[in-house]
């Protein structure tokens, strides 16, 4: 445990790319088998202990500390593994075997451990292990890191050590089980590479860049394809040998959430497209619709009639075992459009092509767009063949211009990790007349979207202006006469029955710091319901 503990107080350190895949290749180039691959699952995600989770961890912790002592200290730091392995009492006599415990030993006993004696396991490693071990343990029970090292980057650390293209790995990856001994043979080059005896494995997916200025004078109808760029989430359909999976674009399986959509996969291919909510050529939801079927293990037959899924297909990446990849864009559409025909028309359709004549007629198009759920268009050349990653100039991607209101900062929280001892959470609001009087109504929350001096400045606001507190988050003082308007961005709007004021804003951030502007002048809920009528985006969200 020593040592993968010091690779993670290590990486927690590091703010560089480059650095963190130094420790990481150097960890997995050193450390034995099977150490290093549940070390391995863990950072990218998929090591699961599902005897311990992060409640029973701290009803542990406050077992041994006075209840509010350990609030108080773990609103303080913010993280759990941190507060918990820093507070937990030494014992009265550590044990005078000062071997270490490896890493592979404290897996397999919890993984072999009943939801029952699991907790006994638990304390018992604690006791035995320093602090920094202590926080290791519980990283690597509890999952999610928060240390600042992407799945993506464990696998480009792997490739590094091995020599091999990240993308030969990601394409291995759903194929392979923790400890990964198969994995590290091939990489050092004591074995083959592993076959790839799971079906219907997921393919990397290629992205787009944000079209700049510069880009510009490159785009012509000629050369490159438009379509709409859809607000669902991206998505592959991988079915092989009668198997099928629904992957997000990260790699993740979605498949438990839609089994609706399994149902009509009948076909042998790997489809890229956007899951969107309603029934092709009849309705398309919201994302949040969509939202109410996504991270679901199970999803009641209501939900299934309520929220249908489809898949609006954008490519073609198989199909009968032929890769279609390297073949140019329009080579690949025409198989789509052929491929599509034969699928169920209430579960697939295809990503209309966008004709235009010039730029100016297709930014046209993009700021007006035909449904309020289009974010902005995709622009693909032609030639363009499917390249894992986000290569510069093949795809763009062009997004309608956000839109913006000023709000008022209500309420403030810690963040997380490097901003555990900052607050850096808002929730802000604007204006309403309620009997008669104008109040604050909240509408939304943002984390991000400012630079580190900012948040230092906001944060030392919060701190001045504190009326109230409520466990971890503090009311500030916002009212006609004092407060800090925050200028919001936001990509769209839905009704919400959840929310105070029936609004909901899809992906808010914090474009500017409005200290100029009076909280009196900030705007109201009535700016935020035309803006519902002008966008036409009638369904109801209950999320």
């Amino acid at each position: 445990m020593r040592v993968f503990a010091e690779l993670i107080d290590r990486l927690v350190l590091t703010p560089s790319r480059n650095g963190k895949l130094t420790l990481l290749r150097d960890y997995f180039s050193s450390s034995p088998d099977p150490d290093r691959g549940y070390a391995l699952a863990a950072l990218t995600g998929t090591l699961d202990v599902p005897a311990l989770k992060p409640a029973m961890i701290k009803t542990l912790a406050m077992e041994r500390l006075d209840p509010v002592l350990f609030g108080y200290s773990y609103d303080y730091v913010g993280d759990l593994a941190e507060t918990v392995s820093l507070v937990w009492p030494e014992p009265a006599r550590r044990e005078a075997n000062t071997t270490d415990l490896p890493l592979s030993t404290v897996v397999e006993t919890l993984l072999a451990t009943s939801r029952v004696s699991a907790p006994e396991k638990f304390v018992a490693f604690m006791d035995r292990l320093e602090t920094s071990g202590r926080y290791a343990l519980i990283k690597l029970m509890t999952g999610g890191l928060r240390i600042g090292v992407s799945s993506r980057l464990t696998k480009q650390a792997l490739a590094d050590m091995g020599g091999v293209d990240v993308t030969e790995i990601e394409e291995l990856w759903h194929g392979l089980k923790p400890p990964y001994a198969d994995l590290f043979a091939w990489l050092e080059g004591r074995d083959a590479k592993p076959e790839q005896a799971a079906l219907a494995l997921y393919r990397p997916v290629m992205l787009a860049h944000a079209l700049e200025d510069q880009d510009i004078e490159k785009i012509s109808p000629e050369d490159y394809r438009a379509e709409w760029k859809w607000d669902g989430i991206r998505v592959q359909v991988s079915s092989e040998g009668g198997k099928q999976k629904l992957y997000a674009r990260s790699g993740d399986e979605i498949s438990g959430a839609f089994p609706d959509l399994l149902d009509a996969i009948n076909f042998e291919a790997v489809l890229d497209g956007e899951l969107l909510v309603g029934v092709p050529g009849q309705h398309v939801g919201t994302f949040s619709d969509l939202q109410q079927r996504l991270n679901r293990k199970s999803v009641p037959d209501k939900m299934l009639k309520t929220y249908p899924v489809f898949v609006r297909t954008y490519d073609i990446l198989m199909r009968d075992g032929r890769n279609l990849r390297d073949l140019p864009l329009d080579t690949r559409r025409v198989e789509l459009e052929d491929f599509v025909q034969h699928l169920d028309p209430q579960r697939f359709d295809l990503s209309p092509r966008l004709d235009y004549q010039d730029f100016k007629e297709l930014d046209a198009m993009r700021r007006n767009p035909p449904h309020p759920v289009i974010e902005g268009v995709m622009l693909k050349h032609r030639e363009s063949t499917y390249v894992p990653g986000r290569p510069k100039g093949p795809w763009f991607k062009w997004k309608r211009d956000p839109h913006t209101v000023d709000a008022v900062l209500m309420y403030a929280q810690r963040g997380h990790g490097k901003r555990s001892s900052l607050y850096s959470d808002y929730t802000f609001g604007v204006w309403d007349e309620v009997d008669g009087a104008a109040q604050l109504v909240p509408v939304g929350k943002a984390y991000f979207g400012f630079t580190d001096e900012e948040l230092r400045q906001i944060d030392k606001y919060v701190r001045d202006n504190t009326v109230d507190r409520f466990g971890p988050v503090r009311a500030v003082r916002a009212n006609r006469e004092a407060g800090l308007v925050l200028e919001i961005a936001f990509e769209g709007l839905n009704r919400s029955t959840r929310h105070k004021s029936g609004v909901a804003m899809r992906f808010p951030r914090i474009s500017r710091l409005r200290w100029d502007k009076p909280a009196s002048e900030a705007d109201t809920l009535e700016t935020l319901r035309k803006m519902l009528e002008l966008d036409g985006k009638t369904e109801v969200v209950t999320a």
